[in-house]
């Protein structure tokens, strides 16, 4: 199948987003969130510090400074222009720089894209809506990005945040896969195409739900990594242990693979075989399973809590791209 430019720019748009929440991933791991603790400059700087010589402290608005750190629990008065100077990190800062600087190319492609939809109002109208919802996102997004760093990491904007992340990958994979006459569909016979969506739906519920707990450890590993800075973060499993959000997050992914293997088992069956994306969506859920194990026994690895977020989003992608293919065949007799 032939993709349209539409089709391209959607799926551009698709990719700079995907990266921005790897980025994000990679932020929220390191503990860089607060690497540029004002905004929309970094210590007061176009083009953040390299050394804590190269700030001017006394420019900085200290008083900001401060209710970050009362937000953070820590007492205000302790925050002097020596404190920032002796805590001044560049690595963080550099790494929440990058990150903003990834959500350039976000900008310009979501742009990109809703000029383009203008082309597809008539032809296709719920295509335009998608590509506006998109960018309202988007913005939105950028916003709650500003609030992230306002609020000092505030717990349930961090998840929110993340959450309309993924919500924007879906809607651009809608976008994506609708930008054309005729879009893809499972090649299937559109009778027994009703029990293929209803395991891909149960499957993608699942997953969804899986999500929610795991923000919900997110969070507390973000706490914990407040409160035992410089610790081994392979201890940190211990105290999870005694969280039933984290027991019933790790015990429901035993759930999901066994859904999954339901789900491969039925496709192969009813399609007599597995194509690339059924072939992806298992592969992601099996990297989820191992990623998942080596933070509940070898530790909250940094590099494994990125994968494990960024696949994340990968794998809702991917089931929903399938989930609309299921639909389409099912329907194919109407179109």
């Amino acid at each position: 199948m032939r993709w349209t430019r539409f089709q391209k720019i959607a799926f551009i748009a698709f990719i700079t987003v995907e990266l921005l929440i790897f980025v994000g991933a990679s932020v929220r791991a390191s503990g860089s969130g607060l690497g540029c603790p004002d905004w929309p400059f970094c210590y007061g700087r176009v083009i953040p510090p390299s050394s804590a010589e190269e700030i001017d402290f006394a420019h900085l608005d200290l008083e900001k400074f401060r209710k970050k750190a009362a937000q953070h629990g820590r007492d205000p008065a302790t925050i002097t222009q020596e404190s920032l100077r002796a805590e001044f990190n560049p690595v963080a800062t550099w790494v929440e720089y990058l990150n903003r600087l990834s959500s350039l190319p976000v900008g310009l492609s979501m742009t990109l894209l809703l000029i383009a939809a203008f082309g597809q109002i008539k032809a296709r109208p719920l295509v335009f809506t998608a590509s506006l919802t998109a960018f309202v996102l988007v913005l939105v997004n950028a916003w709650l990005g500003m609030r992230v760093v306002l609020s000092g990491l505030q717990p349930g904007i961090i998840t929110l945040h993340m959450a309309l992340a993924i919500l924007l990958q879906c809607v651009l994979v809608y976008t994506c896969w609708r930008g054309t006459i005729n879009p893809w569909r499972l090649a299937v016979d559109p009778r027994k195409a009703n029990r293929l969506l209803w395991i891909g739906v149960v499957l993608l519920l699942l997953v969804v739900a899986e999500g929610i707990m795991g923000s919900q450890v997110r969070e507390m590993t973000d706490e914990l990594a407040r409160q035992h800075t410089g610790e081994r973060r392979d201890q940190w499993v211990g105290e999870l242990e005694h969280s039933l959000s984290y027991i019933l997050h790790r015990s429901f992914s035993w759930v999901i693979l066994g859904w999954t293997l339901y789900f491969a088992h039925h496709v192969r069956r009813v399609m007599l075989g597995l194509g690339w994306l059924e072939l992806s969506v298992i592969g992601l859920v099996f990297a989820q399973m191992v990623l998942g194990i080596i933070l509940a026994h070898v530790g909250i690895v940094r590099t494994a809590q990125v994968l494990h977020i960024g696949l994340s989003s990968l794998l809702v992608s991917g089931l929903f791209l399938w989930i609309l293919g299921a639909n389409r065949a099912r329907v194919a007799s109407r179109f």
